[in-house]
């Protein structure tokens, strides 16, 4: 597995991974397939893009990562093919994403993650985020109430 910095042209194969999460549902707040050119807006190279990290195995990008400025904080999202979460894809991509925000001078992070992503909670918590925040009554389009937590990585 190599980690790298993503690029415009992993958009297609970044948007097809996402999809595919949106699509089995339950492990992300996007409920809405995106577009290889939304996935270049708000994960590789828009204007509040501050990194972007790719997992790459047999030629196919297998995870990413990104940080982008929402609402005013730096937020993170992470994104592991399904099928191959904890196996250290998440982990190896955080590394450089670590890396790179500490290299832009960022000094926290923010993950909101659903309250029933289990996986995704587990994966911030190992990487050191800690609670702040909760949104009890965050919703899904159709109504469901899964909550929201709000976790932070100081950095500096």
């Amino acid at each position: 597995m190599k980690i790298r910095d993503g690029s415009p042209g992993d958009a297609s194969a970044m948007a097809e991974l996402l999809n595919a999460i949106i699509a089995i549902g339950g492990t992300t707040a996007h409920q809405e397939p995106t577009t290889p050119a939304k996935v270049i807006l708000h994960c590789i190279a828009g204007p509040d893009v501050r990194t972007s990290v790719v997992a790459v195995e047999g030629g196919e990008v297998i995870g990413w990562q990104a940080i982008e400025k929402w609402q005013g904080q730096m937020h993170i999202g992470s994104f592991v093919r399904p099928g191959i979460q904890a196996r250290g894809v998440g982990s190896a991509l955080f590394a450089l994403t670590l890396a790179r925000a500490r290299a832009l001078g960022i000094p926290e992070i923010i993950a909101s993650i659903r309250a029933d992503n289990v996986p995704g909670l587990a994966f911030y918590a190992r990487m050191g985020f800690q609670d702040f925040a909760h949104d009890p009554d965050f919703a899904l389009k159709d109504g469901t109430v899964v909550g929201r937590i709000h976790r932070r990585l100081t950095l500096v």
